[in-house]
Formats: structure tokens, C-alpha cells, sequence
């Protein structure tokens, strides 16, 4: 999970997903990047158990697994502002 969580791009991924589902399409628009570069991060994400994720038709969203998580994400982006 900590691995994961390590990787300032999937961070940021974990921070958008904050707020609400995300589809996958939308959040590469987002961070102006591949939809494999993004689909890959968000892999890493389900793996280590941060997201969940749904299919409907075409499109594949995410979000936060749980509020554990959304702590989580909350508690490493104060840590990262801190100087």
C-alpha cells in the first residue's frame, strides 16, 4: 500500500478521486496524460486496495475504496504541504 502511495502520480490520482467516481477517460483528460499511463496507476491503485472500481458500457470508473482511505490520502497531502 505505502508503494503505492509513494508515487506523486498516483497520489494526485487518489486526491481527484476524493471528491467522487471518476471515469478513467475523464481523469487522463485531467492530467493531460495516456489513458494507458493512467489506466496502469489506477491498476497499481486496485491492487493495493485504495480504489474500487465499476464498469458501465465502455467505461470503467474509480473511487476511493473506502473513508479509510480518503483519511489516508487527507493525512500524506498535509504531510507533503508541511516544510
Amino acid at each position: 500500500m505505502f508503494r503505492a502511495l509513494g508515487d506523486p502520480s498516483r497520489l494526485r490520482l487518489l486526491a481527484r478521486l476524493a471528491g467522487s467516481e471518476i471515469c478513467v477517460t475523464e481523469l487522463a483528460d485531467l492530467e493531460n496524460e495516456k489513458l494507458t499511463t493512467i489506466s496502469a496507476r489506477l491498476q497499481t491503485l486496485h491492487e493495493a486496495r485504495l480504489v474500487k472500481r465499476r464498469r458501465e458500457a465502455k467505461h470503467v470508473y474509480y473511487a476511493l475504496l473506502d473513508t479509510h482511505v480518503l483519511h489516508l490520502v487527507q493525512s500524506a497531502m498535509e504531510h507533503a504541504a508541511e516544510k
